[in-house]
């Protein structure tokens, strides 16, 4: 049943995978291991942890010997335990990105973007491959690296008519919201993933991962720079292209509004130490408070379009829902053990080489999901106290970089990539063929810059056992995350009860 719960996985990415040749949507895959992961762990789990392979479950267990009937008990309220934990985590996942996109989308219909985008008036290819590149760089470090993608390929339609051009610059936006996203706490799900989980810090991640990121992007850029020649043809757009449904004072609000209230969510952890989910939902609930009065009095059908609840239902939810699938089996697999196996193969085989591992994470990216991948990474390394591992350690930080640029190397390994490609029917072989080199060039670019950056500040690239790390925790009575088990009162009663009621019988059950 322990390899049964990977080989669920295994068949539910392969659906994942081949999405479109199976027709079958990639939530509805994730939905499904997520579920029938944590079913199969649950019905076999006193088989399972015996095994030996939780490093939580051996903890509680360690001198302690029960009978069939209370071990099933125990085994059964610990797998219950574990999954309300792990939910509870990857409900502040979904919500801040429920939260981000809300916002997101209200900026959108206000049309704030749009005071952006009808600034770029140019035509020659070279000038716009630079000013669409930067531009998206940093839309995406501020907003995120899909919706970025989102408004500036929709941009692309009214800045050029011909298609084979107009896929090559959309490409090009594909890899600088990639690289823009990895250096910003909210830019990628990645990157938020590992900023809630507490991995990385929000101003260390600007710090240290800006200049990789910078460089993945620029020397892509650069090699395009010369090879494009002449100007670009405009397309000649409809005068009543669409109404405006707001007035330019309006849009204007809206858009510094709206970026405001996704600026200041890291400020808002870092003043109050709450979750980031919550300052998110602040800045969405302002947001919602201020464009209810703002349109209080127009008419019902600009009314109706403006309104946050009509926005709502414009939310990307089948991506929420993949995340919560997928982020569920993920969390079964490092429960019950798999991760922690499969870490200790990954530090054999590489010699525990951390630019190795987070080299390879990325690479993978481009053809396996990214959350998935960074997910199974936070599952096999503990945050250590120092070294490699420790918050804010070299890993983390490159495994920020990698897993954000790291799908930009194949059409299909990025969100932003599958956006642009169902929005211009991007052909995956052509990507292969123009882009994919040239991405892969820039992607260990960055690498080496962040290599050589390590090297002059002399950052700690020795990692530390990390489980012996936490028995020393454990044995000193501090508490961290990792020891989530043992403050749960009823985990803490049951375990008193069943040795009380042994020691009463007068031995062991």
């Amino acid at each position: 049943m322990f390899i049964l719960m990977v080989v669920i996985f295994v068949l539910g990415y392969l659906a994942i995978a081949l999405e479109h040749p199976i027709k079958v949507d990639k939530a509805a895959s994730a939905l499904l291991i997520g579920v029938l992961t944590w079913t199969v762990y649950a019905l076999n789990s006193v088989d399972i942890l015996a095994l030996g392979h939780s490093f939580e479950w051996n903890h509680i267990m360690h001198g302690i010997e029960l009978g069939p009937l209370n071990l099933q008990d125990m085994a059964s309220h610990f797998v219950k335990h574990e999954l309300g934990h792990h939910l509870t985590e990857i409900s502040e996942i979904l919500f801040f990105l429920l939260g981000a996109m809300t916002i997101v989308e209200v900026v959108d219909h206000h049309q704030g973007f749009k005071l952006i985008t009808d600034k770029i008036t140019t035509t020659k290819k070279v000038k716009l491959l630079w000013i669409l590149g930067f531009l998206t760089f940093f839309m995406s470090a501020a907003l995120d690296n899909l919706t970025t993608t989102i408004v500036m390929v929709t941009l692309l339609r009214k800045l050029i008519s011909d298609k084979q051009t107009r896929w090559l610059f959309a490409s090009v936006i594909v890899l600088s919201a990639n690289s823009g996203g990895a250096w910003s706490p909210i830019g990628d799900v990645t990157t938020i993933m590992l900023w809630i989980g507490g991995q990385i810090t929000a101003g260390n991640i600007i710090a240290m991962v800006i200049i990789p990121s910078l460089v993945s992007m620029i020397v892509p850029l650069g090699i395009l720079s010369f090879t494009l020649k002449g100007n670009i043809n405009r397309p000649k757009l409809s005068e009543n292209d669409s109404k405006n449904f707001t007035s330019p004072k309006e849009q204007r609000f809206i858009l510094f509004l709206g970026v405001g209230a996704l600026l200041f969510v890291p400020v808002f952890k870092t003043t109050t130490h709450l979750p980031p989910y919550m300052g998110m939902l602040l800045g969405l609930g302002v947001l919602w408070a201020v464009t209810e009065l703002m349109h209080k009095n127009k008419g019902d059908e600009d009314k109706r379009h403006l309104s946050v609840i009509h926005i709502l239902k414009k939310v990307d939810v089948p991506t929420v829902m993949f995340f919560l699938g997928i982020l569920t089996a993920v969390a079964s697999l490092q429960s019950a053990g798999h991760l922690g196996l499969l870490s200790g193969w990954l530090d054999d085989v590489t010699n525990k080489n951390i630019y190795v591992i987070d080299t390879v994470i990325g690479v993978l990216s481009s053809i396996v999901d990214n959350v998935p991948l960074v997910a199974g990474s936070m599952g096999m390394y503990d945050i250590a106290h120092s070294g490699a591992f420790a918050q804010d350690g070299v890993f983390w930080e490159l495994l920020a970089y990698t897993a954000g640029t790291g799908g930009s190397i194949l059409i299909i390994g990025s969100a932003a990539g599958v956006a642009a490609m169902g929005m211009e029917k991007i052909d995956f072989i052509w990507y292969m063929k123009k882009i994919s080199l040239l991405a892969l060039i820039g992607y260990f670019a960055g690498i080496g810059a962040y290599w050589a950056q390590e090297k002059i500040i002399g950052a700690d690239t020795e990692a530390e056992d990390s489980n012996v790390t936490i028995i020393e925790e454990k044995a000193e009575g501090k508490i961290d995350d990792k020891t989530h088990i043992f403050l749960d009162n009823e985990m803490f009663i049951g375990i008193k009860h069943i040795t009380e009621g042994a020691k009463e019988e007068g031995g062991h059950h």
